[in-house]
């Protein structure tokens, strides 16, 4: 008996996670990279389908590689993060910037959401890119998808040889 109640602590402990135990609820890692949530509000991405399933992702690179997996699927509704707010948004109604001088994520062309059209205005002030519906950004994150595996496969590789000349 007293050993179930040391295992049902120790499981309780874990799950309200004052360590980073089972936090997966609150920051999960993105089905297709294994990029963290909590580093990447900003730029993340739920799309819910008609069957009640959902994918989360990091970016509209790896929703791109979702629907691509997944075209049997209805989607219901996709939300992403705002970028200056850090919360999700509706993809649809979001206003959309491609480009800018800021590093996209999993891309090299950035596409960023933005909650109302003066953030939108103010980022492509600061950085550069140009306006875009969502229509606009799916496409590009498809006509993009060569290029930045490539560019996902060649950082991965440069990575791994610095941690085998660090060992």
């Amino acid at each position: 008996m007293r050993i179930r109640m040391l295992c049902l602590a120790f499981c309780l402990l874990l799950w309200t996670d004052p360590w980073g135990g089972f936090a997966a609820a609150e920051s999960p890692s993105c089905t297709y990279c294994g990029m963290h949530r909590s580093k990447l509000e900003h730029s993340w991405v739920i799309i819910t389908h008609e069957d009640g399933s959902s994918s989360s992702v990091c970016s509209i690179h790896c929703a791109a590689i979702d629907m691509a997996l997944h075209t049997d699927k209805t989607i219901r509704k996709i939300t992403v993060g705002d970028y200056d707010r850090k919360k999700q948004i509706d993809a649809d109604t979001a206003y959309w910037v491609i480009g800018g001088d800021i590093m996209g994520v999993m891309t090299a062309q950035a596409k960023w959401a933005f909650e109302t059209k003066d953030s939108a205005d103010s980022f492509m002030k600061n950085h550069g890119g140009r306006p875009a519906d969502f229509r606009e950004v799916i496409q590009a994150a498809f006509e993009d998808m060569y290029q930045d595996t490539l560019m996902i496969r060649k950082k991965r590789k440069l990575i791994n040889m610095r941690k085998n000349q660090s060992q």
